[in-house]
């Protein structure tokens, strides 16, 4: 046998040798894979969504705890003034009486001014020692007129003296918060219940996606539940809680987790199949079985037919590599196979690195230079629309005699050119492009004076900010000149800088018509087809030409200087106007 197998192992080719070895490892790592899932990742899952559960069901407990407890503190504040006690200490008054009428309106009041405008309660009612109704909040009429069914119960004063409140459920199903109205001395007044919305005690229940939840009283009776039907489909499966929480499998194969509430007693329950519950491991399981098997599967197919293509003539490969350059990379294969391929591949292979890394330096100098006259073609198309914008004001003013403005207008209209001229294919700070702006926004307002006005909201952070020149005014110019059109002053603008953690903002706001909507779809359309990091030679058809003006202009020439780093966008505000956006980060990794 051992013959065999060596004769065998002499004779198989590289290729199988290498074939077999790879499919013996691949079959190893598949079973630690198993091992190691079975093992380490299931437990822990399998026990972190049985926690997930029980945690769903506290959660549902203590939100219900928290409702009952501001009834606690709604009662707290009815107790806290004096008035109360001398108003019961006179006994019960008719209510077809003056008295009874008086007495009832100012305990309405206190109640009012207890429970407050946000209302969270159904009904609140104020009871003398008797249990006798005197004076009720809302007077709902299902509303119990007499509290001596709960007085009479003797395991009542063994609750209050325990928690000072307790919950009793009404034959019509509201479950009442109900106190004694009793002094610091301990003297007893009367009596206080708080009738709880049901909404209110539904919503935990209602608010949880993972599992049905049922919430019980002491009593086994239906305080909220996820679904009408739930406590008849598991009346046979639920368990009287020993402990104050726990999970065990009812006999439906439902997982039941549940919790026992220490202020109210209420046990809330959370069941989910089990099928359900388990579901998601078993995922796990069987989906890494058939990802490692599919994974071996394309393995082998893929060493195999890399095996046969590595074993080829390397000399082809090699004589192949040394002919490629720049200029020419189709080339004749030489079948020539020397001895030692691997060397004179290596050999090959770095001289091809080479003058690989020598193209791409000319070539990354040649899109730089580009880019750089790219950027000056699209700021040269905003200059001379600025200055014969400007000049036009400037005549105007001039024909009507207002020498001061035109004095000032010029010295504006002086900044802005050294401004545009000075440099021009260079980075400015936002601070200088927002001070060119306020040069600009002062001669337009000089045409329309008290009908436009303007602000900027910025900080000392702006001085950090680079940015090419002239791209804020386009959008100020684009809110004059079509946002006011048929809009009646006064017409405002505002632009809002900001920046953190190295990600800066501008938005520029207007309150004039908006953008209509299938131009606004226009423009982001060319604004999103654009890419600066094309290759060489291949320039794409959307590219902006030296015609193309405004918005997309702008935003053009910010890609160029910010690429993936940009982001742009513009919307209709809900109630009058537009807002532009323009958002970049300082650092390369934005996206």
């Amino acid at each position: 046998m051992y013959r065999i197998f060596s004769r065998i192992r002499y004779q198989a080719s590289l290729q199988t040798k290498f074939l077999v070895t790879s499919v013996l490892l691949l079959l190893i790592v598949l079973g630690c894979f198993i091992v190691y899932v079975n093992w380490l990742v299931l437990p822990p899952l399998k026990e972190r969504t049985e926690q997930d559960m029980l945690a769903t069901a506290v959660q549902v407990s203590d939100r219900l705890d928290s409702y009952i407890e501001s009834q606690n503190q709604l009662s707290q504040r009815i107790l806290a003034g004096r008035e109360i006690f001398k108003l019961l200490s006179a006994g019960h008054q008719p209510l077809h009486t003056v008295e009874g009428l008086a007495l009832n309106r100012k305990l309405k009041d206190i109640m009012f001014q207890a429970a407050g405008p946000s209302l969270n309660i159904r009904d609140m009612t104020i009871f003398d020692l008797s249990g006798t109704l005197m004076a009720s909040f809302i007077g709902y009429e299902d509303s119990p007129s007499t509290l001596a069914p709960v007085l009479r119960d003797k395991e009542r004063p063994g609750e209050w003296n325990q928690s000072g409140y307790t919950l009793v459920r009404q034959p019509s199903g509201v479950v009442s918060f109900i106190r004694a109205i009793i002094n610091q001395n301990g003297d007893v007044f009367g009596y206080l219940a708080v009738q709880l919305d049901q909404s209110y005690l539904q919503q935990p229940a209602a608010g949880v996606a993972d599992g049905e939840v049922l919430v019980l009283d002491q009593e086994a009776r239906i305080i909220a539940a996820s679904q009408p039907d739930l406590a008849a489909r598991l009346s046979h499966g639920l368990m009287r809680p020993a402990e104050g929480s726990g999970m065990y499998t009812d006999g439906t194969d439902n997982i039941i987790a549940y919790y026992k509430s220490p202020g109210t007693t209420w046990t809330t329950y959370v069941v989910k199949p089990k099928q359900s519950v388990l579901g998601p491991v078993n995922s796990v399981k069987y989906m890494s079985i058939l990802l490692l098997t599919s994974l071996m599967i394309f393995s082998f197919i893929y060493i195999y037919f890399s095996t046969k293509n590595l074993l080829l003539p390397v000399r082809k490969l090699r004589s192949q590599i040394l002919r490629i350059n720049y200029s020419n990379m189709k080339v004749k294969v030489d079948s020539r196979s020397p001895n030692n391929e691997l060397v004179m591949l290596s050999e090959a292979f770095q001289e091809l690195m080479e003058r690989l890394q020598q193209s791409m330096d000319r070539e990354k100098l040649a899109l730089h230079e580009e880019v750089k006259a790219r950027n000056s073609a699209l700021q040269a198309q905003i200059s001379p629309h600025f200055i014969h914008n400007v000049l036009y004001l400037i005549s105007i003013a001039a024909q009507e005699g207002k020498n001061d403005a035109v004095t000032d207008m010029c010295k504006h209209l002086s900044d802005s050119l050294r401004y545009i001229v000075s440099s021009p294919y260079e980075h400015v700070t936002l601070t200088e492009e927002l001070q060119h702006t306020s040069h600009y926004l002062s001669l337009v307002s000089r045409h329309y004076e008290e009908d436009l006005e303007w602000e900027m909201d910025t900080d000392e952070s702006a001085g950090l900010i680079m940015l090419p020149r002239l791209v804020i005014q386009p959008f100020v110019e684009n809110c004059i000149e079509h946002a006011f059109s048929d809009v009646d002053p006064p017409w405002h603008i505002r632009i809002r800088v900001r920046l953190y953690n190295g990600i800066w903002a501008i938005e520029i706001f207007d309150n004039g018509l908006g953008f209509d909507q299938e131009k606004m779809k226009e423009i982001m359309a060319k604004v999103q087809g654009f890419d600066s990091d094309f290759p060489a030679g291949e320039k794409p058809d959307d590219r902006p030409g030296i015609g193309n003006m405004g918005i997309v202009n702008t935003v053009h020439r910010l890609k160029l200087m910010y690429r993936n780093r940009l982001f742009f966008n513009m919307y209709n505000n809900q109630d009058r106007g537009a807002t532009v956006q323009i958002i970049a980060s300082l650092t390369k990794d934005f996206y």
